[in-house]
């Protein structure tokens, strides 16, 4: 018997062509009931509601599903309670990932939750993304949601990113302004918008867009 988070990821996960397994959406509720007995002391998110916490956050990380590989080494910049990067690593177990966030309590929460579903290969950083330059290592993918304005992003993670290496933004409704805002300030760092995709959150939830960036 699922919860009401677990039913909608169930549903709502087929409807976007997603396979999920019964372990993966048992995992995705431990992670949910922990993150909103967690809010209640500490605050790691402004969405308390769990149909919310299943679609705009749970259903939203894994539109990126699709887009990741096994081979890949995903860096999630800015993660806070751990989005989209746990549920990636839940439906995703065999990529290598790292997390990093400047905020302590949000570390110490994602470390919890890697530590109670016995996730593997997987860091959850507390620093800040700048402290990484310093570590060389490239990574194939580096996403973030909702976390700075377009540039910002590329500026922060383009030392970390390989060579044939894709940048995700994540972006709600605002996507096409900043893309737009942007789009000198990329191609002079030597970096350009190859493709995007736009999807719509179930139940009225919202507009969402991914954004992605290459190397020149």
């Amino acid at each position: 018997m699922h919860s009401i988070v677990g039913e909608i990821v169930a549903s709502e996960s087929k409807s976007m062509q997603l396979v999920l397994s019964t372990s993966e959406i048992k995992l995705l509720e431990v992670y949910a009931a922990e993150l909103l007995k967690w809010n209640r002391k500490i605050n790691l998110t402004a969405i308390t509601e769990e149909k919310e916490v299943a679609i705009k956050h749970f259903i939203d990380s894994l539109a990126l599903l699709p887009f990741i590989n096994q081979n890949d080494y995903l860096l999630d910049i800015g993660s806070g309670a751990g989005l989209p990067v746990i549920p990636l690593k839940i439906c995703a177990s065999g990529t290598r990932m790292v997390s990093v966030d400047a905020v302590a309590k949000k570390i110490k929460f994602q470390k919890h939750i890697i530590r109670l579903l016995k996730l593997d290969n997987i860091e959850a950083i507390h620093t800040r993304v700048e402290d990484l330059y310093t570590h060389q290592r490239l990574f194939s993918v580096i996403t973030s949601r909702a976390f700075s304005k377009l540039d910002n992003f590329v500026s922060l993670a383009a030392p970390l990113i390989a060579d044939n290496g894709v940048m995700i933004a994540m972006k709600g409704a605002q996507a096409e302004e900043e893309m737009t805002e942007s789009d000198n300030s990329l191609s002079r760092d030597g970096f350009v918008i190859t493709a995007t995709h736009r999807y719509v959150l179930p139940m009225g939830m919202g507009e969402r867009m991914l954004t992605f960036i290459k190397r020149q």
